[in-house]
């Protein structure tokens, strides 16, 4: 029940950061705002899932949780490559 709680207050806080990103990319429309936004939608929905995930599956979350750090790498490299 505890990890529940946990893994529901850690999707919360990674949707509000994508929902902050998503602010940020409407009015700029830079596209590390737009790959930030994705990147923790998709640590949101990982973390929402996790709990519910059978055992033989959770490899499965964290090959997501791993797309999305290399989303944010992506976007920090391509904010400074130019």
């Amino acid at each position: 029940m505890t990890q529940s709680i946990i893994s529901g207050a850690l999707a919360m806080a990674y949707f509000i950061a994508a929902m902050f990103f998503l602010k940020y990319w409407t009015a700029a429309r830079d596209r590390l705002f737009a790959l930030f936004a994705t990147a923790f939608g998709l640590l949101a929905l990982q973390r929402l899932a996790l709990p519910y995930a059978p055992p033989d599956l959770v490899w499965l979350l964290y090959v997501v949780r791993l797309l999305a750090f290399v989303l944010i790498i992506i976007a920090i490299v391509d904010k400074n490559r130019a």
